[in-house]
């Protein structure tokens, strides 16, 4: 964690003057710094370099900053380097400032979470957060935010993973969304793509790379019915999930559309190619 938060210094450094950088070093009550910080550093998107970028994501992989603005740096540094010693009082701290938190804060804190220490006391705020109503604040968690994949317990992860479809979230930007697939999960994507279906609504074809390593006598009925009814999308994402699986009739499925087999041995076909 050292070596972040020397990034994270170098970083606001060089995004503020040596008056305002001075004025968040002074020590000044957590409270009112991370209260008053914008009107100090302005709320500039934040410039940082290759390599910044870099030591972020290798201290912590799959975090970034590269789309923060300055004042959201700097309220991210202050909790960095907030003395953790004493456990009790740093979460109190901390809490306290979920507790007061306007909607940049809550922004500013939930993308933080993966720089606090103790990280078992985050768990709940983290899975309150998620049944947030605010699009920038679910995107704060969801969003190059190691920290969910991490230390959620299955129950609270597959309700981010909904909360994402249900939000027209990018998923790609889930750090550990593939990773962490589950046969809960599969079967909760189904009901909810049964609901969507059921009131001729849109679904995401990205959900079934999460259903594909699961496909079984149920799930299968999903999956066909992504030929029988689906468009090319869906075709696609159809062959994509099959891959993934070792259900035999899926595998014979796939078989009967030769076209999307060489695409996908080609590497001509993958999920970045199937718009969410």
């Amino acid at each position: 964690m050292t070596n972040i938060k020397s990034t994270l210094k170098d970083i606001l450094q060089a995004n503020t003057t040596p008056d305002v950088f001075t004025w968040i070093e002074e020590g000044r009550p957590l409270n009112s710094v991370f209260m008053l910080l914008p009107r100090k550093t302005g709320k500039a998107a934040l410039s940082i370099t290759q390599e910044q970028s870099e030591a972020i994501n290798t201290a912590i992989p799959g975090f970034s900053v590269d789309n923060w603005t300055v004042d959201h740096l700097g309220r991210a540094y202050l909790l960095a380097k907030l003395d953790s010693t004493h456990k009790d009082e740093y979460f109190r701290k901390i809490e306290s400032l979920f507790m007061a938190a306007e909607m940049a804060e809550q922004v500013a804190l939930y993308s933080s979470l993966p720089l606090l220490a103790h990280p078992e006391l985050w768990v709940k705020r983290c899975a309150e957060g998620i049944r947030s109503n605010i699009g920038i604040v679910l995107e704060a968690i969801m969003y190059s935010n190691p920290y969910p994949s991490q230390n959620l317990e299955q129950a609270a992860w597959n309700q981010l993973v909904l909360k994402a479809f249900f939000t027209d979230k990018d998923i790609n930007k889930i750090v550990g969304i593939d990773k962490l697939a589950n046969k809960d999960l599969a079967y909760i994507i189904s009901d909810y793509a049964h609901e969507r279906w059921a009131a001729g609504r849109e679904l995401n074809p990205q959900m079934w790379r999460l259903v594909g390593p699961f496909i079984d006598d149920k799930l299968f009925e999903d999956i066909k019915r992504l030929f029988d009814n689906g468009k090319l999308t869906d075709h696609r994402a159809g062959a994509l999930a099959i891959t993934t699986s070792n259900y035999a009739p899926a595998k014979a499925l796939l078989n009967k559309y030769p076209e999307l087999e060489r695409a996908i041995a080609n590497n001509e076909l993958s999920w970045d190619d199937i718009a969410g």
